[in-house]
């Protein structure tokens, strides 16, 4: 069997750049190695509509769930501040839908789509699958974070995300939980499908995440867990290459998921797209330099964004609860208010420099971070 490109990995940007090859009338075979398109869904199923339109995608009414209205921030002390985020035009949407509308994207495209069929091993001509052996000119990786677990485990963050029914959650409202005693490194949240119901997750350095997020549910109290899925995160930013030989890394694999949040819709999506289209132009010309284009492209859009995303995951890794206590205390309806209404969610560097204080009085961060905090600013 032979196809010009196979993409190994069923999920937003391996789709998309199954997506743009196609288009262009080339063979394309995704292999996922789940039982349906979509699953497991671990994704907090944030993005932009910008973002959503920027990938070529108008949500189908099953994919689009709501609109968030605000983000309420918790300091460790219990103290918060909410961010109204209706100017930002975030949606929650279902991320099982999503995948499996680009799917249908790509296969009207031409893609040929195969679940339960996992990638194996390279071979001289192509790619070996728990079925058959396959030729190709090109694989694509977008496998996700198990691609990188051989590669560095000082990026990889455990993390469990429970889908729950209960009545403190609230529609249009998510939530975000700091404390580096519970959640070193991270964050707990909240995000709500609709009314009711919802997705309650956590992430951290060292810690049982199960355990942790069973605490906080308990805490809680009055909900029902309707679904449960563990699955590791990447924090540390893109790799250094993003095309091996033969091989195109897109997504998650290549990390593209933001430093600061995990999230990636968008991002990993362009990345996906971006790969598409210079893996055409290499099956077009046969000239590989230009499958090069493809991580200059991203970087240029993103690395700059990256590269300060990373500096201020260091920031905040390095302060306590007490510090983020006293953080919060600076912060202002002014802060907030600015950020409500002027900063991007794909872009949110510019709201992390105005949270640690950098636009205030506060001197306690200033001090703590010195030399990183001007890097952030340049």
């Amino acid at each position: 069997m032979y196809f010009d490109v196979v993409v190994a990995g069923g999920s937003v940007a391996g789709l998309l750049c199954a997506r743009e090859i196609a288009s262009k009338g080339f063979s394309v075979l995704v292999i996922e190695e789940d039982y349906e398109i979509g699953t497991p869904e671990h994704c907090g199923g944030l993005v932009s509509i910008a973002g959503l339109e920027e990938l070529g995608i108008i949500p189908f009414r099953k994919t689009f769930e709501h609109m968030i209205d605000s983000a309420e921030i918790t300091s460790p002390n219990g103290n918060s501040f909410t961010i109204n985020s209706k100017n930002q035009k975030v949606v929650e949407i279902s991320r099982r839908e999503l995948d499996k509308q680009i799917a249908f994207q790509a296969q009207k495209n031409g893609a040929v789509i195969k679940v339960r069929t996992s990638f194996q091993e390279i071979t001289d001509t192509g790619i070996r699958t728990n079925e058959e052996k396959i030729d190709c000119k090109i694989l694509v990786d977008a496998r996700g974070v198990s691609s990188l677990i051989h590669k560095d485990r000082t990026g990889i963050l455990s993390s469990a995300q429970y889908e729950i029914y209960s009545n403190w959650i609230k529609k249009g409202k998510v939530e975000v939980i700091f404390d580096q005693e519970k959640f070193p490194g991270f964050f707990a949240w909240i995000i709500p499908s609709g009314e009711g119901k919802g997705k309650v997750g956590v992430a951290g350095r060292g810690i049982n995440v199960a355990e942790t997020l069973d605490k906080i549910l308990e805490e809680r109290k009055n909900f029902s867990v309707i679904r449960k899925i563990f699955a590791p995160i990447w924090i540390k930013g893109p790799i250094d290459n993003f095309v091996e030989g033969k091989i195109v890394i897109v997504g998650d694999a290549a990390g593209q998921a933001k430093p600061t949040t995990a999230g990636g819709i968008f991002t990993s999506g362009m990345g996906g797209v971006y790969a598409g289209q210079a893996i055409s132009k290499f099956l077009e010309t046969n000239d590989k330099t230009v499958l090069e284009e493809y991580q200059r492209k991203w970087m240029h859009r993103f690395g700059k964004e990256f590269e300060k995303q990373s500096l201020a995951r260091k920031i905040l890794e390095r302060i306590d609860n007490n510090t983020i206590n006293k953080l919060f205390e600076s912060i202002t309806p002014e802060i907030t208010k600015e950020i409500s209404e002027k900063d991007d969610f794909d872009f949110h560097t510019g709201s992390i420099i105005k949270l640690l204080g950098v636009k205030g009085s506060l001197k306690t961060a200033q001090t703590l971070i010195g030399g990183e905090l001007k890097k952030l600013l340049s």
